[in-house]
């Protein structure tokens, strides 16, 4: 996905430029023990020291059901 830079508009008379930035989202889904490595590797791979390096957000799931089966857990 990728984002366009340097693209200016017309809005209500006033000229302006439109600078955005390509957005990636991933979510995944770990075990408790594996959260803490998992973050360390997205954030190694991720990190540019720039703005727009993004955000990892940590939270708990409480249930997974497969839609196909409704099998849980």
């Amino acid at each position: 996905m990728a984002g366009r830079r340097g693209h200016t508009e017309v809005y209500r008379g006033s000229e302006y430029t439109v600078d955005f930035l390509p957005k990636i989202k991933i979510e995944i889904v770990v075990a408790d023990a594996q959260a803490t490595p998992a973050v360390g590797a997205i954030m190694k791979a991720a990190k540019t020291g720039k703005i727009g390096d993004g955000k990892v957000f940590v939270s708990n799931v409480e249930q997974a059901i497969r839609i196909r089966t409704e099998e849980k857990g």
